[in-house]
């Protein structure tokens, strides 16, 4: 950390440059990189978290869309970024995590060039079909899908996330044939799944809750490892049909690497101020994310697990993008 040096009446003074800029950010609006399009779970994750940080900074935290290439685009121009606590990004496990083994070329180390300040929360992916899909539980799903291989077309916000390798782990845990159109987001995907243009997603439980609630589409089963508390009645996938089958979603806040330690803990404690919020807790409770600030060190630590973890799924899948 530099120093600043000064003399005042023969008496010298020190103060280092993180703390005055700890002390009096942000004087400006941050910005919140989202590697997805409006509407989806990264997004809404983000204004959701965006909103209450405007209330404790005194300054408009905007979201800024930046989608493509499974949220990679995002993630490229945060590890690229200042690190001056103006720039952010709703790192999460597609861009994060999985990206880090699905991409020959991938243009940031999600590990050594980003500072980890906070996981926001985790979420387990929703498995929903078209109503005029013949099938009302995970195992009719998969006996469909047999007897009909290649014949049903599934989407994903984008290939290499989660929204795509999870169903690529469903088939080759259930040994199905399923054809895949990728989106650049989870919103599109969803209306085209609405629209009968596709006939399975297994995606954000953000994105799906309005249309299983209105009926528009019928859930399944849930990714994660026990039942989702907005959705009681709805079995995991494990327990439906696939036996120890279980993904997890996860949002967190992150900027560029290097970020200065001292503003690195005010960010910190600033976001789990906000995501510890009553008012943020059920917002995010209700879009089925539950809220999991943690310290810097916990989040870094988690990041670099779950980069481990999607590496062996990855290879599994065969994946492997440009």
């Amino acid at each position: 950390m530099r120093l600043l040096f000064f003399k005042i009446v023969g008496t010298v003074f020190f103060a280092t440059i993180g703390n005055v800029v700890a002390q009096t950010y942000p004087t400006k609006s941050p910005r919140l990189l989202v590697g997805f399009l409006a509407g989806g779970g990264v997004d809404i994750t983000a204004r959701i978290t965006a909103s209450k940080l405007s209330e404790i900074w005194g300054q408009t935290v905007a979201v800024d869309n930046r989608p493509g290439a499974g949220g990679t685009i995002a993630g490229a121009m945060a590890a690229k970024a200042a690190p001056d606590g103006y720039t952010f990004i709703v790192c999460n496990v597609g861009s994060h995590g999985v990206a880090a083994s699905a991409y020959k070329k991938l243009p940031y180390d999600p590990v050594k060039d980003v500072t980890a300040i906070s996981l926001i929360g985790t979420t387990p992916n929703v498995m929903v079909i078209h109503p005029s899909v013949p099938a009302t539980t995970v195992k009719q799903f998969i006996a469909l899908a047999k007897t009909n291989p290649g014949q049903i077309v599934y989407g994903s916000s984008g290939v290499g996330t989660t929204t795509h390798l999870g169903v690529e782990l469903l088939k080759i845990m259930a040994g199905i044939n399923l054809v895949h159109i990728p989106y650049k987001g989870g919103a599109a995907s969803g209306t085209d799944l609405v629209g009968g243009q596709i006939q399975l997603l297994i995606t954000n439980m953000p994105e799906q809750l309005g249309y299983i609630r209105t009926k528009r589409v019928r859930a399944l089963g849930v990714s994660s490892a026990t039942r989702a508390t907005q959705l009681p009645d709805i079995p995991t996938i494990a327990e439906a049909g696939v036996p120890g089958y279980e993904v997890t979603v996860w949002y967190g806040f992150c900027g560029p690497a290097n970020l200065p330690r001292d503003l690195l803990q005010k960010v910190n404690a600033d976001a789990v101020k906000a995501l510890s919020h009553p008012d943020t807790k059920k917002l995010l409770t209700e879009q089925g994310i539950e809220a999991a600030p943690n310290t810097p060190e916990q989040f870094a630590a988690f990041i670099q697990d779950e980069v481990s973890k999607w590496a062996k799924i990855v290879k599994a899948s065969g994946v492997s993008l440009d």
